[in-house]
Parts: structure tokens; sequence; C-alpha cells
């Protein structure tokens, strides 16, 4: 009776996975609830938040200021002030990062202007409204699904253990492999029903925050429409830059990851 250790470890796995992503949708259904602002509108920058969290929103700006010409990113991965007034807490957070000297790399600049005050009034406001998932609310549902999705393999990789134990002669493998496909279709059958009910996962956004993110416009946009370019690059990160020498330049802030 080997496998049977092996039956109760699949068992626990597989119920503290499930239990999580069950505890982390309810907290997503909660940050929704009745604090949710019904007319809440996003703005380029929220958009960009409950996207891809501080550092798309770092990411947006920097593009918003390059297309502007108020801001040169060589392909190098340097930044260039060419207009020292920001217009907005986010510009001026960018400008301030670059420093007096108007120049410097951008994987630091991007750093610095994801951890700046201007980026966590923007995270107040949406989690205020219900839209974003506050910091520190414990597993997303994100990680919760990553977690059920480890637990399933590890139940298939002790259940193949077990099949490959010795068993009492009376004791038919099938019976075995039932007893480990049990909790399998546990773990299977929540990321099913979290694929249907609370997918996309996002690590910033609330389900009413997501919603909002649905219904803005995909499309990339031209030079015409900036607005709805912006907006692209906001939702879809980086990989939404049209202009070739731009994109090479933020894929420098790779080399320096920040939030």
């Amino acid at each position: 009776m080997f496998w049977v250790p092996l039956l109760l470890l699949a068992w626990a796995v597989a119920g503290v996975a499930c239990l999580r992503l069950c505890l982390a949708a309810v907290r997503g259904a909660a940050a929704a609830g009745p604090d949710t602002e019904p007319g809440h509108g996003l703005t380029l920058y929220e958009a960009a938040f409950l996207s891809g969290g501080p550092g798309r929103v770092a990411d947006v700006t920097l593009v918003a200021m390059a297309r502007q010409r108020r801001l040169l990113l060589a392909h190098t991965g340097w930044a260039t002030v060419v207009d020292p007034r920001g217009r907005d807490e986010m510009e001026r957070s960018v400008i301030g990062a670059i420093g007096p000297q108007g120049q410097s790399p951008i994987a630091p600049v991007r750093s610095a202007a994801a951890t700046a005050d201007a980026v966590h009034g923007i995270a107040e406001r949406l989690v205020t409204a219900g839209l974003a998932v506050p910091d520190g609310a414990g597993t997303t549902v994100a990680d919760a699904v990553r977690q059920v999705r480890f637990a399933a393999s590890a139940v298939a990789g002790l259940g193949a253990a077990a099949l490959l134990m010795p068993v009492p002669s009376d004791l038919a493998r099938p019976l075995v492999a039932l007893w480990f496909a049990l909790p399998l279709v546990l773990t299977l059958g929540c990321l099913a029903i979290a694929r249907f009910e609370v997918h996309p996962y996002s690590r910033w956004a609330s389900p009413a925050g997501q919603r909002l993110l649905d219904a803005l416009p995909r499309a990339a946009g031209d030079a015409a429409d900036d607005r709805a370019y912006l907006t692209s690059v906001a939702v879809r990160g980086i990989r939404a830059v049209g202009e070739p020498e731009l994109r090479a330049a933020l894929a420098h802030r790779e080399r320096h990851r920040g939030p």
C-alpha cells in the first residue's frame, strides 16, 4: 500500500490549490462590489496600470512623450529630454528621473518612474474605485490559477509514480488510477470554471476593471489617431509600438527590470 501516501499527498496539493483559487476569486469579486464607481471612465494611465501595472504606466508615458517629440528615445537605449516641461505628474516624474543633465539610460528612468508618487496615486484611485486589486491583498486569481496548474501536474506525476509501484494482487492498477483521477478531475474542473468565469486572469485589475479594459479599443491606431495608438500601447504593451526604432529603444528596458 505504498501508493496510499502518494494519494493523500495528491489530495492535499489539489485541495489547497483549489481552495486558494476559490478564495482569490471571492476576494476579486469583493473588490468589485458596492464600492465600485458606476460611471468610472479609464484614463490612459489607469488603463496602463490595470493592464500591466506600474511598469506599463512608465512605458506608455515614455511612448507618449517620444511621439510628441518632447523626449528622444534612441535605439541605443538612451533617453534625452527635448522639452523639460512635463504636462502632468507622470511626465514630470520621467523628466525628474532622467536628471538635470537631460540624458540617461532608459532602463533606470523606467524603473524610477514606475515607483514614483504619481503611480502610487493612480493605484490608490483605482483601488478606491474597486477597479484594481489592493496591494497585499494576498494571492491573486492569476497566481492561484498557476498554483492549480502546478497541482494538476503534481497529481499526474504522483499518479504515475504510484502506478509504477507494486500493488497487492487483489488490487487492480485501474483502481489505483481511478483514485488519482479524482483529484486530477478536481484541479482540471477548477481550471475550466476559472477559464469560463474570471478569464482573462489579471494581476492588477479587479473583475470590474477588467470589464472596462475589455471595452477599450484594441486597434493600434496611427499618427492621426494618437489616442487610439497610446491606448493600444497601454493595453498591450510595447509590442503594440509600431515604430521600429522606438520599439528597439524600449527593448533596452528589459536589461534593468523595474516593477
